[in-house]
């Protein structure tokens, strides 16, 4: 029996400008969704508990037919998985994960190891990374109001309400606090070296994403670790990040000038 296309909707983050830069970041990181889970038979509903929780931590998934990467084998974690509500034929799941983990897929191989087989008949994302279903979410209609008022009114209160500062793509992110002058080196593409580094987040290990900022808190790249945080703080050289994507604008600090 072939099953329709299941209904799916939520949290999709929109960025302008240079903030495109940053969506890499919102792709990798965690995600929730809550779905539907449509058992194809009754089943025990201890059971069923106990192979749900059997799917949290790490698991082995392969990609659905439909699917838009290579059909291999693959790890992903599973953060946590909670039963919101049963009304059989029909499990409400939450559902915290890694980026890149089928949630159909997930459902399917639940529905074959309770031996009853069962589809996602409904998903729902509601968050990626640090947004969430809460006061910053936007509908599209809110934001073609928005754009209406700007252009009809010239008041753009309810725009600047909508659209959130690309620093929010980031906030995730180990964060890396530096010098003015660091600040202009690294828009022409300097790595930073530790003797610019103000404020280092602590926890940061080498090969981890970071997010750099100015002391004022503006965004100013984000880049690559390559070193712990323990090391940033003994040694007094070194290069700490490699600039991976810069996003101010040139000139906005001045350039350190050479006697």
């Amino acid at each position: 029996m072939r099953w329709g296309n299941p209904k799916t909707s939520g949290i999709l983050p929109i960025a302008l400008g240079s903030a495109t830069k940053l969506l890499k970041y919102l792709s990798l990181s965690r995600k929730a969704y809550v779905a539907v889970m449509q058992l194809h038979r009754e089943v025990n509903e201890d059971r069923l508990r106990e192979v749900v929780q059997e799917f949290t931590g790490k698991i082995y998934q392969k990609p659905p037919v439909r699917s838009s990467v290579k059909r291999a084998l693959r790890v992903k974690t599973i953060y946590k998985i909670e039963i919101i509500e049963i009304k059989h034929p029909f499990v409400l799941l939450y559902v915290e994960c890694e980026h890149g983990t089928y949630i159909r897929k997930l459902i399917h191989d639940m529905g074959d190891v309770l031996g009853v087989g069962a589809h996602m008949r409904e998903l729902r994302r509601v968050r990626t990374g640090p947004f969430k279903e809460d006061d910053t979410l936007v509908t599209m209609h809110s934001l073609s109001e928005a754009v209406y008022i700007l252009n009809e009114l010239r008041d753009d209160s309810q725009l600047r309400k909508a659209i959130l500062p690309g620093e929010y793509c980031v906030s995730h992110l180990p964060k890396v606090v530096v010098t003015d002058s660091a600040a202009a080196s690294i828009t022409y593409g300097a790595d930073l070296a530790v003797p610019g580094i103000s404020y280092i987040h602590q926890g940061i290990r080498k090969g981890d994403d970071v997010a750099i900022f100015t002391l004022k808190g503006e965004l100013v790249a984000t880049g690559i670790a390559q070193m712990h945080t323990e090391e940033v703080l003994e040694k007094g050289r070194g290069i700490a990040v490699k600039t991976k994507r810069v996003i101010m604008g040139r000139d906005v600090y001045p350039r350190k000038q050479s006697k």
